[in-house]
């Protein structure tokens, strides 16, 4: 059976929704409260959490061990709450996919990415890319940002700080091997931020990406409700959020084939942030 069927059933949990809020560094707008980033406890999107990577199961260790020591990666400013959306000229939009990589639906995604000749964010989780490490050499190939997203997506503010580093920088240290360089972003399971994933991720060179509009494909509402979502909450400085795993993805699949078209034919252009040096 395959990974994806094991997972139960996404399943709504309330969360404090973040206000939009002032602006960052130069190229992103940030949104949320100070205290919501820091408290926040219950998921808005995602499968159920896994349990969490303990310190002493460092399951990476023996693949990079025998390989040159890694560079440091260049410490952040601690944020307070994360990315909700990008600024700049023109109508931008970034389109962000969660829990992959997954063998039977990625690639079908990465086909239509690479039809309209687009670049997306893949937040992918580590349990998985040791499976598929195939399919992040395809996305450093076709020039899509590779985000970490933990190792088993547990629920960090459910965790103590040790707990939250391995997942992150397991994590990590799978991207770099499959991917060739170290993540610049990092999306909270749930989107249920604490202060210590805020501080770790800055630590580990990795800034707080959210999202603007939820296409709520986990729930598998039906391909026409996920294209609708997309294109009614199209705007500029938009963060999308879809999933390439961690259930069935048809729908997700379908809709894509769908919305994308439109919102090029409806003049935007689907970026992705730049990378810092």
């Amino acid at each position: 059976m395959k990974k994806d069927q094991l997972f139960t059933r996404r399943r709504m949990l309330l969360a404090g929704v973040a206000a939009l809020g002032a602006a960052g560094t130069a190229g992103v707008v940030v949104a949320g409260g100070e205290e919501a980033a820091r408290t926040a406890a219950a998921p808005v999107a995602g499968p159920q959490a896994r349990q969490a990577l303990k310190p002493s199961a460092f399951r990476l260790q023996p693949l990079t061990g025998y390989g040159p020591p890694r560079a440091a990666p260049r410490k952040l400013k601690v944020r307070d709450e994360p990315i909700l959306q990008v600024s700049g000229r023109g109508r931008r939009m970034v389109l962000t996919f969660d829990d992959g990589p997954n063998p039977e639906y990625t690639p079908h995604i990465l086909d239509t990415l690479a039809k309209y000749r687009v670049r997306a964010m893949f937040f992918v989780c580590g349990e998985c890319v040791v499976e598929n490490r195939e399919l992040l050499a395809r996305m450093a190939d076709e020039g899509h940002v590779v985000g970490n997203h933990t190792w088993t997506h547990p629920l960090l503010t459910e965790l103590d700080r040790h707990e939250i580093r391995a997942e992150m920088e397991s994590t990590s240290d799978a991207i770099e091997d499959a991917y060739g360089e170290r993540p610049q972003w990092f999306r909270a399971p749930y989107g249920a931020w604490n202060r210590a994933a805020f501080q770790l991720g800055a630590q580990m060179g990795m800034e707080p990406m959210a999202w603007t509009v939820d296409t709520t494909d986990w729930m598998e509402p039906g391909t026409d409700t996920i294209v609708d979502r997309v294109e009614s909450g199209a705007a500029p400085g938009v963060v999308v959020l879809s999933h390439d795993a961690g259930g069935d993805r048809t729908q997700t699949v379908r809709a894509i084939r769908e919305w994308l078209p439109y919102l090029i034919d409806s003049g935007y252009r689907l970026t992705v942030p730049p990378r810092r040096a």
